[in-house]
């Protein structure tokens, strides 16, 4: 029962640490499917979590605070959007500018505004998003297999992480039952055929970035509103980029994205409840290592199993009209 109840908590935690994966991760699905390139989705989940975080801490409020993320995370995307598709310029040059902005940017404000070398206050009760307890969660979690499951697993989580597995089915049907998700996974393919047929192609990408942009001020409010009570230097900590990988590694699907998040979740996950452990054999394995370790096997699953991931044809490609 003890490895049983072990198991629940390393999945508990892959569910939580998979979040801002999963909601980066589609956030790049609607840009890249849309044909453009979004290195950027570090920068707008950093900068989402600085203004989520400051937002909360000033207003006292949750849910203010989620709406500055997400306003401030669009308004990055429409900067990329300006550049990329306005005026055409270099899709990965743009993403890459957007990373550094940010990165230097919540340091100077957040020192500027709060005086705490750059954090945000830590954020009270009201100011960030608390666990939602399901029904007879308490009373069932004794219970043998189910309740552990129902309480510690399906129970316990923020709205945030609700929302963010809501959103892949969400996603499936947009890109593939509606309108909106047919255009853009033409505009993504062929944009000249959209635009012959008198569809506006910057209009469908702008679209598409904003979608991005909303996607990434989720992912990082989580991050300070949720798995750290506040905003710390640099605290998405590379999770744009793995958010890139596990995208190629599902091969620009919903479904396969979530999975492949989670995948990356209980590596983290695993890496975390390892730490200090003494594993058969090797022995006690250093800290760094396996800190190291969510990377390494990211770079040895997109090599080796994955097989060939072909992306939208007119990715990275600024569309220029023929005359």
């Amino acid at each position: 029962m003890d490895t049983f109840n072990a198991i629940v908590q390393v999945l508990d935690s892959t569910i939580r640490l998979s979040v801002p994966l999963l909601l980066a991760c589609l956030a790049g699905l609607y840009s890249e499917r849309a044909g453009i390139f979004d290195i950027g989705l570090e920068g707008k989940m950093l900068v989402g979590a600085f203004a989520g975080a400051a937002a909360a801490s000033v207003f006292h409020s949750a849910f203010i605070g989620l709406g500055m993320a997400i306003l401030i995370s669009v308004a990055f995307a429409m900067v990329h959007g300006f550049a990329s598709i306005t005026h055409r310029g270099n899709q990965i040059v743009s993403g890459v500018a957007i990373n550094f902005v940010a990165a230097g940017s919540t340091i100077i404000l957040g020192q500027a505004w709060f005086q705490q070398g750059g954090r945000t206050p830590a954020l009270q009760p009201g100011e960030r998003f608390e666990a939602i307890v399901w029904p007879a969660a308490e009373a069932v979690r004794n219970m043998p297999i189910l309740g552990p499951i129902y309480a510690e697993l399906i129970s316990g989580h923020s709205i945030l992480v609700y929302f963010a597995f809501a959103m892949v089915p969400f996603t499936w049907w947009v890109l593939f039952r509606t309108r909106f998700g047919l255009r853009m996974r033409a505009v993504g393919e062929n944009p000249a055929a959209v635009d012959t047929a008198g569809i506006s192609v910057a209009w469908l990408r702008y679209r598409a970035l904003i979608c991005t942009g909303i996607l990434t001020g989720v992912a990082g409010a989580y991050l300070s509103m949720v798995q750290n009570g506040g905003f710390v230097k640099d605290m998405t900590a590379g999770k744009g980029y793995i958010a890139l990988a596990a995208l190629i590694f599902a091969k620009w699907k919903p479904v396969n994205a979530m999975f492949a998040c989670l995948l990356f979740g209980f590596l983290d996950a695993a890496a975390i409840r390892l730490q200090g452990s003494p594993l058969p054999i090797i022995g006690k394995v250093p800290v760094q290592f396996m800190q190291a370790l969510p990377y390494v096997l990211t770079v040895v699953l997109l090599a080796g199993f994955i097989g060939k991931a072909i992306p939208p044809r007119a990715g990275g490609v600024p569309y220029v009209k023929e005359r």
